[in-house]
């Protein structure tokens, strides 16, 4: 799929609109907000849960638990469960991992095959996405990403869109600017600079990357293997490796792998190959968990395993 056109860059109507979050006191409010989602406060959470489900147009319907009084915090709320059935995985190589909306997807370009398009006059490398390690990047110049972006109403865990072995975590310092549309066309870089969550991973068709993207007022990121991975938030780059037995990690496609305290930005990496994105997903369209992300035509591939 073909993003939209790359021409000039953001206007002065976006560069206003991000101009005060250079200034605002990020880490803090996203630490306060943090404690307020975690604040077990009775009817006083209640209250908050039923305007904000209001507000949003959050449907309950879908929720394992329908009944907004029997979450005891925001972050149980936010981060709820859906009915089993109520997000089917269609037959398909890649499948979507969240609810949400597609921010871009298509081929990774440019001279040496490392740039993912953002936005508007933005592109960032690979590289500078996972941490600064070229290694980890190496495989996927040339290759394909999709940026998935969760709206507030969103269901917020994140799922696996095929099958794999978990090989590394990466947890990346960085900003954290929101990551709403408007931003994302004013921000340069603005995925490789927020902090972010690393998660590789091996899987029938090669190695494939999982990047959990935080922002303003995400309170933390969380995986199903590891726990909240942040906080701590200690300003250095922190790796996990799992190569023993004993750490392996293997989860099927569809399977929960992590989820979002408050919500963001998924980005995925995949290597080249004969891919090809759904034909619905464009720029801004709404995206559901399970619905067709990508296939693979498997006599291509076939070929180029033999070549």
């Amino acid at each position: 799929m073909a993003p939209t056109s790359e021409e000039g860059g953001p206007g002065a109507a976006e560069r206003w609109a991000v101009a005060p979050q250079y200034l605002m006191p990020k880490q803090a409010m996203t630490a306060f907000a943090g404690v307020v989602a975690n604040w077990r406060g009775g009817a006083r959470t209640t209250e908050i849960i039923r305007r904000f489900v209001a507000k949003y147009g959050v449907d309950m319907g879908e929720a394992a638990e329908p009944d907004i009084t029997r979450y005891a915090s925001f972050n149980d709320f936010f981060t709820r469960a859906l009915k089993p059935g109520v997000r089917p995985l269609a037959p398909s190589a890649l499948v979507s991992p969240v609810d949400g909306a597609v921010s871009q997807c298509g081929a990774i370009a440019g001279d040496a095959g490392d740039q993912i398009f953002q936005a508007k006059g933005h592109r960032y490398s690979t590289t500078a996405l996972v941490g600064g390690d070229a290694g980890l990047a190496a495989p996927f110049a040339g290759g394909h990403f999709a940026t998935l972006y969760l709206s507030p109403k969103d269901y917020h865990r994140i799922h696996m869109p095929c099958a794999g072995r978990l090989t590394r975590m990466v947890h990346v310092p960085g900003d954290l600017f929101s990551v709403n549309p408007v931003t994302a066309r004013g921000v340069p870089g603005l995925f490789a600079r927020n902090e972010r969550v690393v998660c590789a991973f091996e899987g029938e068709a090669g190695p494939w990357i999982l990047v959990l993207v935080g922002a303003t007022i995400v309170g933390s990121m969380a995986t199903v293997w590891h726990g909240v991975v942040n906080p701590p938030r200690t300003g250095r780059l922190r790796e996990w490796r799992y190569e023993r037995a004993s750490e392996r990690v293997v989860l099927a496609q569809g399977e929960e792998m992590g989820r979002f305290l408050l919500g963001s930005t998924v980005v995925m990496l995949f290597p080249p190959g004969p891919l090809r994105f759904n034909p619905a997903w464009k720029p801004g369209s709404p995206i559901r968990l399970g619905e067709s992300m990508a296939t693979r035509d498997e006599a291509q591939a076939a070929g180029m395993r033999s070549s």
